[in-house]
């Protein structure tokens, strides 16, 4: 059974600053620290490789002290209507209307919200009432891939069916107004909020690139490394400053064996479409992958025009690769990682 990616849109919340714009809101937020610190935080920031962030909230909302709850209750609100932009925009593209979707993912972990943004966009847009629902909200950065890998085996079992997979998430909805941590301001650094969906599709006479392989690796004894601590304030990061090594260290792991199980090298791969999860591990991933002449400069213009979006951010750098309509027989590997830890990964053909 052949399932193929038929079309991928992405959705931006309203509020753009950047970096520029936003340090003079971190001076204000940084008042009373201590001063060689403040210098460090404003470079960091200037530092990151991140130009521009788009938020669900206005800077100054951010920036307020309000509470778990108001907080929450934004994102829900913003979600649903980034979601409904992001699925109205795909089925625009594939030419399809909502009645012609058979199964829907909806991936997001930075608020809570139950029902689940799925059951609004069924409402909202009328779609089948049979429609398979499955909403995934602890995978992180990951989900987006996760996603996609969950509707292609759906897809596989199931010919002549679609699915979307629709990814929205507010990292900033989590950023801690009391929290001077390294990990907090890191956090806030490389982080900005959107939305993308992709209709996967098994009927035959539909075109896209076709999933060659899909398969996930995990890495032992790295609960720690990344993820969310629930706390009265919200939903506080947890980002282990290891987390590059330790996906350079597994790269070989992750990748060779994956692509050998289909009869491939990385020789064969034409497309590295990777989850930019911030500038240290895109520059990881840059220098084990820049000697085999390869680039990631899709990868590395997505950090810099949004930020990491979470689970959002592989199908941006993914909607590149589709609107450069690769030829023929090329080869995509796609990849994300995530709270675990995890690594995921798909195989394309176009």
């Amino acid at each position: 059974m052949s399932v193929k990616i038929t079309a991928v849109a992405t959705q931006l919340p309203p509020y753009t600053r950047s970096t520029d714009e936003i340090l003079p809101y971190l001076k204000v937020w940084l008042s009373g620290q201590e001063e060689r610190f403040q210098r460090k935080v404003l470079k960091l920031f200037a530092n990151a490789g991140v130009d521009r962030r788009y938020s669900i909230m206005d800077a100054e909302e951010v920036f307020l002290k309000t509470s778990f709850e108001a907080k929450n209750e934004v994102y829900k609100r913003e979600t649903i209507k980034l979601a409904e932009g992001a699925l109205t925009k795909a089925l625009s593209k594939a030419k399809l209307n909502a009645q012609d979707i058979d199964y829907i993912i909806t991936v997001s972990c930075t608020g809570i919200m139950i029902p689940s943004v799925d059951a609004y966009l069924i409402n909202k847009l009328e779609m089948k009432q049979d429609i398979v629902r499955l909403p995934v909200t602890e995978m992180g950065c990951v989900a987006g891939v996760s996603g996609m890998i969950y509707a292609n085996n759906f897809l596989k079992a199931n010919p002549n069916k679609r699915a979307v997979v629709i990814a929205v998430e507010s990292p900033t909805s989590t950023f801690q107004i009391d929290d001077y941590s390294m990990v907090n301001i890191v956090s806030a650094a490389i982080f900005g909020d959107g939305c993308a969906c992709t209709i996967l599709s098994s009927c035959e006479e539909e075109e896209g690139p076709e999933i060659i392989g899909d398969a996930m690796y995990h890495f032992y004894h790295a609960e720690h490394m990344m993820g969310f601590q629930l706390t009265n304030s919200g939903l506080q990061m947890v980002l282990d400053k290891e987390v590059p090594e330790k996906i350079a260290e597994h790269f070989p792991h992750i990748v060779h064996p994956f692509l050998a199980k289909h009869n491939m090298s990385i020789e064969d791969v034409d497309h590295l479409i990777f989850h930019p999860g911030g500038k240290k591990i895109v520059q990881t991933i840059e220098e084990l992958f820049g000697e085999l002449g390869k680039n990631i400069d899709n990868t590395k213009g997505v950090l810099k025009d949004y930020g990491n979006m979470s689970s959002a951010t592989v199908l941006y750098v993914l909607e590149r690769f589709m609107e450069q309509n690769p030829q023929k027989g090329d080869v995509g590997l796609m990849l994300s990682f995530g709270p675990g830890f995890t690594a995921q990964r798909l195989l394309l053909k176009w």
